[in-house]
């Protein structure tokens, strides 16, 4: 199936807005076994608009076309479709009576405007969104079948995973049982990974099971997707692999599917009635970004220190120790703020920058350290790259330490990313 992607909207064009309904459309469509082919951006332009529908008709079996369903004047899909293919936008009586509902719901007015929102082309099949007033819709535009959906992220992805993947496989005429299977990890590069888990395909010679990887640092995304004739076929086949490469990667693999390296950590402290504290230094508190706002954080998560000077941390945790980064001084804020908060676990993660501007061999000394009750456990890491790299790189490290120790597992474990 040739599937094309339409982009609309000034702002995405001149880049005031980064276009991530693309990518996440893109992948969400790999993951279940479809390819997109071409991928087009075009501006609030009608004549514009009506050559890139028109095209995409022309020479794919799907289109995909993001935006341009909302009640301004600027938004344009459903003029512009009703042209392409030929026929006279017409009320949906359906949908305008949707968006009064979902108006009064939240005691709200209608604006005149959004009326707009419910004029369709003649023929098309309502795609619902549950959760906004743009109305999605299908329809033929040469030999595509178009899919129509809104520029809000969470009403596009809603309505792509509940009413478009599903009829793109059914059109598809692939096989519609498919599963996903998903590895996070950290501390191996990409082509290592690769190395790592060369021929656990093979292991089902039929073909059906397909590795992928989608690298975004510090952490790396191992995908497994599986075709079968029925989820039992499924299990059969994903089984053996998902054995294999757990086997292979071991500790390195920090979370499975939609589970989260801070979600893996909160529950392993909540298990265990167990709460946090958290030091950080040039981290801008992403270690406490990461953890305090999910369900059941307010539990856990005691309290969270952070400064750039390390002579303003050693005076908020009352430290007489010299003004110095290493594992001895990290071992002890990472004790001190333990007995401050009254937390069972701490976690300090503080970052020696090297100075002068960003190039290859710039770099920071990482120590860190795990404080409990009558034990500590730190480890010092050296990692190369621009600030931002080893800003990301420290928060990542801290975490996955701290979910190492957590689970008996060894801190010190070198990473690809470590220099001496």
């Amino acid at each position: 199936m040739l599937i094309e992607i339409i982009c609309t909207g000034d702002e995405v064009l001149t880049g005031k807005i980064v276009n991530t309904n693309f990518s996440h459309v893109s992948q969400k469509l790999e993951d279940v076994g479809l390819t997109v082919r071409w991928g087009t951006t075009v501006g609030d332009d009608r004549d514009t608009l009506l050559d890139a529908f028109r095209q995409a008709g022309e020479r794919a079996d799907a289109v995909i076309v993001n935006g341009g369903l909302g009640p301004t004047v600027d938004d344009l899909s459903q003029e512009i479709a009703a042209r392409a293919a030929g026929v006279e936008l017409a009320l949906s009586e359906e949908w305008l009576t949707t968006m009064e509902s979902y108006f009064l719901r939240r005691s709200r007015v209608m604006s005149a405007n959004n009326k707009k929102q419910a004029m369709l082309p003649e023929g098309a099949e309502i795609l619902d969104n549950p959760i906004g007033t743009a109305c999605g819709f299908a329809m033929d535009i040469g030999r595509a079948r178009f899919f129509f959906t809104p520029g809000v992220p969470r009403e596009l992805r809603r309505m792509l995973e509940e009413q478009i993947i599903p009829r793109l496989l059914a059109r598809s005429g692939t096989q519609t049982a498919i599963r996903l299977k998903r590895f996070h990890s950290y501390g191996l590069g990409e082509s290592h990974v690769d190395q790592l888990l060369n021929g656990v395909e093979d292991l089902v010679p039929d073909g059906s099971v397909k590795l992928g990887f989608r690298a975004h640092y510090p952490q790396i995304e191992t995908k497994l997707t599986v075709r079968g004739a029925d989820d039992a076929d499924i299990e059969k086949k994903l089984a053996p692999v998902v054995a294999e490469v757990r086997q292979r990667l071991g500790n390195f693999i920090m979370a499975e599917d939609d589970d989260s390296l801070e979600g893996v950590i909160l529950k392993a402290l909540s298990e265990r009635g167990g709460s946090l504290s958290l030091v950080e230094s040039f981290t801008s508190g992403q270690i406490a970004a990461r953890l305090a706002p999910l369900p059941g954080a307010e539990k856990i998560f005691r309290r969270g220190t952070l400064a750039r000077d390390i002579g303003e941390l050693w005076d908020a945790l009352r430290l007489t120790i010299p003004l110095e980064i290493t594992r001895d001084s990290a071992e002890a804020v990472a004790e001190a703020a333990r007995r401050q908060s009254g937390a069972s676990h701490a976690l300090a993660v503080l970052i020696d920058l090297d100075e002068g501007p960003d190039r290859i061999d710039f770099g920071g000394t990482i120590c860190l350290a795990i404080a409990t009750e009558g034990a500590v456990d730190s480890r010092r890491s050296r990692i190369l790259g621009g600030r931002e790299w080893v800003r990301l790189g420290a928060v990542e490290l801290g975490l996955d330490c701290l979910r190492r120790h957590l689970y008996g597992l060894p801190v010190t474990e070198r990473i690809d990313f470590e220099r001496t």
